[in-house]
């Protein structure tokens, strides 16, 4: 939604009533709910939320200060939608979609006035239009009516709009056009352009939502090895101040295997933002070899941006990431964090005067998480092809305490749940990611692909590590108490193991050239190297040979180094080489 677009001159104005932060009251204002209206004499962009009697309330997506009584209230007579068509991958907006860049531009400054606005796409930019489809063709809402080459890495597909009817194509032909130039007739008069416009809060349709049974491969090994989310899952990262939430964020936009990635740095710090900034565009997308920036769509909604623009922001993002699905993409979504965009919520209900529930948080609260985390999904398009969205969604709970409402109701909704903790980052056990807290509800349905893929007894290798983990977990109670010499000698070399699970495996280096990124075979086979040595120093055990001796050979300190090893794969057949070797000769 822009405010160059036309606004019917002899529309009704309204007349400001009331201003409390965010949201504002008017009356006299001829209006329907979500829709746009702009309010005060700077026009600053809001929404209406809420119709009783004469009395409208607003909120709005800027700073009010100086907003008075009195001042008009202009309404659109059309709810808050953005401008979708090529130009919005490699560009980084605000919540409501205003290009960050251009208003820089505009104002001269890094810092916007109020009431400053820009269309969502360039509407003079010039793309080169390849047509799909032939004069005499018959097209549906959603088809494939031509490609233009919007980035390095991604074709992007022009579509039939999906509110359209559809017909017989009349005229279409290659050239260059603005995205405001119809590209082709149909002989019912519509005219198909690289632009449409789609209200944020409406899911796009689609035919059906099916199971997703890939995964997103993220080349995390506590993620893809121990708790896998599907390409059009929904999964949950919560966790104190300090855990790694934005790191993790930032290697699963960086890494996973999805066509195109949506960041939403909904109410986030600004110099975790300009990280994000700063890196994507300097950085290779390991797939293709170009910039990272071409496939990637960046939010950033900072904290010191207005609050009601956040409650926004996760809804443009989603509908960005929709409209790729629908050209059969597989888009994931980072959403960095719901928690901010919660507590927006939370304050716009409190000015609202509305009943509070749980922690003062809207009563409605999950029912807004569960619409949003409902629109990710594997689906098959209306256009015959299938495209995923995968949402990852941050959650910052106060002190870490993951029984507060936005993380609890998160955990109803997502089916995978990757629990951060703050012990383990101040070991600098990264990422700081708690087994024994984590599931994933993926793991039997993707099973089959990585049996498939990558090795036939995953399943049960992976398994053998959890079992290892957990048994680890009850034996530190009791080497609390006693200490590990206690312990008779199977469990002290259970331990062990259990160490080079978390040290050489789960502990990953986020910010060296080879371990930043595991790939699902070299994690099975780092684990099968461990599980080598651990077969091998029980059968040690068995033949009488003590603990201090199995745990003492040289071969064992070289697990740890698996992660950072270039030619893994020698490494790792040599490593187990060795490893039987120098246990065997115990014996």
């Amino acid at each position: 939604m822009s405010q160059a677009q036309d606004i019917d001159a002899e529309q009704q104005e309204g007349v400001i009533e009331s201003v409390s932060g965010p949201v504002v009251s008017a009356v006299d204002l001829d209006a329907r709910m979500n829709d746009v209206v702009y309010v005060g004499e700077e026009g600053l962009m809001g929404e209406v939320i809420e119709i009783e009697g004469n009395l409208t309330t607003i909120q709005v997506y800027e700073e009010t200060s100086d907003v008075a009584p009195g001042e008009p209230v202009v309404n659109t007579g059309s709810p808050l939608s953005v401008d979708l068509g090529p130009g919005m991958l490699d560009s980084i907006y605000d919540g409501v979609q205003r290009p960050l860049d251009v208003l820089e531009e505009k104002m001269n400054s890094a810092f916007l006035d109020r009431g400053v606005d820009a269309p969502g796409i360039d509407l003079d930019k010039v793309w080169e239009f390849t047509p799909t489809v032939e004069e005499g063709d018959e097209v549906a809402p959603g088809d494939v009516v031509g490609t233009v080459p919007e980035t390095e890495s991604i074709e992007h597909r022009v579509l039939v709009p999906p509110d359209f009817e559809g017909g017989v194509v009349e005229s279409i032909e290659p050239g260059q056009f603005s995205v405001t130039e119809a590209i082709a007739t149909l002989d019912n008069g519509e005219e198909i352009t690289m632009r449409q416009e789609w209200p944020v809060r409406e899911a796009r349709p689609t035919v059906e939502k099916n199971t997703p049974r890939t995964p997103l491969v993220s080349g995390q090994r506590i993620l893809d090895g121990l708790f896998p989310i599907a390409k059009g899952g929904t999964a949950a990262i919560p966790g104190p101040f300090g855990s790694g939430k934005t790191v993790t964020q930032h290697q699963l936009a960086k890494w996973a295997d999805a066509d195109i990635v949506v960041y939403v740095g909904c109410g986030e710090r600004g110099n975790e933002m300009t990280e994000v900034i700063e890196d994507f565009p300097e950085l290779e997308d390991p797939t293709t070899g170009k910039p990272l920036m071409s496939r990637t769509c960046l939010i950033a909604n900072t904290s010191n941006m207005p609050v009601a623009a956040r409650e926004s922001c996760v809804y443009t993002g989603i509908t960005i990431a929709e409209y790729y699905r629908d050209m059969g993409y597989d888009v994931a979504l980072m959403a960095d964090s719901t928690s901010r965009w919660a507590e927006a919520m939370r304050e716009i209900s409190s000015r609202l005067e509305e009943m509070p529930g749980e922690e003062g948080y809207p009563a409605y609260l999950a029912a807004r998480l569960s619409q949003f985390y409902e629109r990710a999904g594997k689906f098959e398009n209306i256009n015959g092809t299938e495209g995923s969205i995968s949402v990852i969604g941050a959650v910052s709970p106060p002190g870490g305490d993951f029984s507060e409402p936005v993380t609890q109701n998160t955990l109803r909704i997502v089916k995978t749940f990757w629990a951060l903790d703050a012990d383990l980052a101040e070991r600098r056990h990264f990422p700081a990611i708690n087994w024994n807290e984590s599931y994933s509800l993926y793991r039997e349905q993707l099973d089959p692909w990585f049996e498939d893929n990558v090795a036939a007894d995953w399943p049960e290798t992976r398994q053998w590590a959890v079992d290892v983990l957990d048994e680890e977990g009850e034996l530190q109670e009791i080497v609390q108490l006693v200490g590990k010499d206690a312990l008779p000698e199977d469990q002290q070399l259970t331990l062990e193991v259990a160490r080079y699970l978390r040290e050489a495996w789960l502990q990953q280096n986020a910010f060296h050239d080879v371990d930043t990124y595991c790939d699902p075979e070299k994690i099975y086979l780092m684990l099968t190297a461990i599980e080598t040595f651990h077969d091998e120093a029980f059968e040690a055990l068995d033949a009488g040979v003590p603990v201090d001796e199995i745990v003492d050979i040289e071969a064992a300190p070289r697990l740890n180094r698996m992660g950072t090893a270039e030619n893994y794969e020698e490494f790792i057949a040599e490593l187990k080489e060795d490893i039987t070797e120098e246990l065997r000769g115990l014996y």
